[in-house]
């Protein structure tokens, strides 16, 4: 079964992010899915035809985790965003968890911006380790390298530059505020309650 491409158009005219920004995202998200399909594709025909200990089939298995994890990543990143915000319910599990492992919100923000605002492209995520039962804050290099074995995403904040230059140029610390303006909640939530 092939993987689909999900449709984020109902974020088209969320505040702090143009439509030609969101579209542009869109396109690129489509190409992490077009490949990922390509990928298994092509690793399923050399599985068949007995070509695994070729310096290809160990390219694309390498690939496959960039192409796949780009697909997934944008997905949590556009479902974790919305037209329609409202803070963090200060009852739910998950932010009686944050002020547990944070000690407050206040730290939790200061500590997810701080990664977002470091140099450099990639990911930031809130991740939950259910074996220790603990969040991290995860800089995440690249979409194949920083992952926490086991955790999961609960909060993923895309800060590769093609997220915010069309809007902000180089102004990243303003990207991360609107981010911070926009993030559904609801489904951060959603997320966290499903793996505790």
């Amino acid at each position: 079964m092939a993987y689909e491409q999900k449709n984020f158009e109902n974020l088209l005219g969320m505040k702090g992010f143009s439509d030609a920004l969101l579209k542009n995202h869109f396109t690129l998200y489509q190409g992490y899915v077009t490949n990922a399909n390509k990928l298994i594709d092509s690793l399923n025909a050399m599985l068949k035809d007995g070509r695994t200990s070729t310096p290809e089939y160990a390219e694309l298995k390498r690939r496959f985790g960039w192409e796949f994890n780009g697909m997934r990543l944008h997905e949590y990143y556009f479902k974790n965003l919305t037209k329609n915000f409202k803070s963090i319910d200060n009852k739910s599990k998950l932010f009686k968890k944050i002020i547990e492992d944070f000690g407050s919100y206040e730290n939790f923000e200061k500590d997810f911006k701080a990664n977002a605002a470091m140099r450099g492209i990639g990911w930031v995520v809130l991740d939950y380790d259910p074996i220790a039962k603990r969040l991290f804050n995860v800089w995440i290099n690249e979409h194949d390298a920083g992952h926490l074995s086991g955790c999961v995403p609960i909060l993923v904040l895309d800060v590769f530059e093609h997220a915010y230059m069309v809007d902000y140029g180089l102004k990243k610390a303003d990207y991360i505020e609107a981010f911070f303006k926009a993030i559904n909640w609801n489904d951060v939530i959603e997320r966290f309650e499903c793996v505790i």
